[in-house]
């Protein structure tokens, strides 16, 4: 009888320092508050962007154009980027001399306003669409391009990302 009673007295110590240990502040809670003498830093604050737009610009965000060789005509090979009603959505309208197509883009959601860019790509017509990241590095996701003997346009995937939990790019 006395060694159930001690057991029972060695549990409920147990079950007490272990519900005591749980709820003690600790770690870099403490450090946070200032108490340790660190000073608190402030982190800034991402949220979602909303799903849809209030109002959508009718004028391209973003725009890349290059003057093709065509001697007789002024053509030129061009990249646009328009918002739609979506917020992570871009509508993309490319052309080279006569040719024409559309396309989507849909930018990952960096808990900031969506910075879509637009840059020169590796070969003579060819364009880099991607975004300005939360560092404002340009982070690269399709190609718009002319085929080499100029009879098609064309758009590619280039990268896919994923957002961490702090809002950063992972590539994929």
């Amino acid at each position: 009888m006395r060694s159930r009673s001690v057991l029972v007295v060695l549990y409920s110590s147990v079950f007490s320092f272990y519900l005591s240990a749980c709820h003690s502040p600790s770690g870099p809670a403490t450090a946070a508050a200032g108490d340790s003498g660190t000073p608190k830093t402030d982190m800034p604050t991402f949220k979602r962007n909303p799903g849809n737009r209030d109002l959508v610009k009718k004028e391209a965000v973003a725009e890349y154009r290059v003057r093709t060789e065509d001697k007789l005509n002024e053509s030129y090979f061009s990249v646009r980027l328009y918002e739609t009603t979506q917020t992570m959505r871009y509508r993309v309208k490319m052309e080279f001399e006569g040719l024409e197509g559309e396309d989507t883009v849909k930018l990952p959601d960096l808990g900031t306003p969506p910075q879509p860019a637009l840059e020169k790509g590796n070969e003579k017509y060819a364009c880099i669409l991607g975004l300005l990241d939360n560092d404002h590095k340009f982070r690269e996701l399709k190609k718009v391009y002319v085929t080499p003997n100029g009879q098609s346009l064309k758009i590619t995937t280039l990268k896919h990302y994923a957002v961490t939990e702090n809002y950063h790019l992972v590539d994929q």
